[in-house]
């Protein structure tokens, strides 16, 4: 059986904890699947939000 990478497990939660502000159980309940799709979804969110201020910096 595989397991998945104590360090990357550590940087998603870290990474959600920091964005999200989740009480470090529930982050540590989230399925693999379900903790890559968040990390994805704030990751995404964060891509919007600064080009965002980049698009106002230059108007």
């Amino acid at each position: 059986m595989l397991r998945y990478p104590v360090d990357a497990l550590w940087q998603e939660i870290a990474y959600l904890a920091y964005h999200l502000h989740w009480p470090i159980g529930d982050l540590l309940d989230l399925e693999h699947l379900d903790r890559v799709r968040m990390v994805r979804a704030v990751a995404t969110m964060n891509e919007r939000a600064w080009e965002a201020v980049r698009d106002n910096v230059g108007s």
